[in-house]
């Protein structure tokens, strides 16, 4: 997605005309129009203002996208209750079918004792809660995936 589209997607997510992003901004709303058809670009500027105006930093702003927003908005904004409904490994193996079939194969009881220490050392050295512990762990393990 190029910036322009980004700069329409979030003022329209916000709700806002071109006509007030203008108005706010002290520019024409042929200009809010040539930013959001990538004809020109605001400067730092005039970009803070917008990121500010779209509640959004200016780093989100640049790289907005409008599926990653909903997707992010959903997951911030599920109820416990019905996150405790779903069977997030049935759901996460249809994308990784591995997580379906590693229970018939996999030693786990080996693995599971080696990660409980590692829980452990987590919560002894950091204080961490065991929730807490796990989530740093998948996270290492994450990371170490993409090196």
């Amino acid at each position: 997605m190029k910036i322009g589209q980004n700069l329409a997607a979030a003022r329209r997510k916000v709700g806002l005309s071109q006509e007030s992003v203008a108005a706010d901004l002290g520019v024409s709303r042929q200009t809010i129009s040539k930013w959001e058809t990538d004809e020109t670009l605001p400067d730092i500027y005039q970009s803070k203002k917008l990121a500010s105006l779209y509640q959004l930093t200016l780093d989100k702003l640049v790289s907005f996208d409008e599926d990653i927003d909903r997707i992010e908005h959903a997951i911030m904004h599920t109820p416990k209750s019905v996150e405790q409904k779903v069977d997030w490994t049935a759901m996460w193996a249809q994308k990784y079918p591995v997580l379906a079939s590693y229970p018939q194969t996999v030693a786990i009881d080996k693995y599971a004792g080696e990660l409980r220490r590692q829980i452990a050392e987590l919560q002894r050295n950091y204080g961490y809660s065991r929730q807490d512990a796990f989530l740093v762990l998948k996270d290492i393990l994450a990371k170490q995936l993409k090196a």
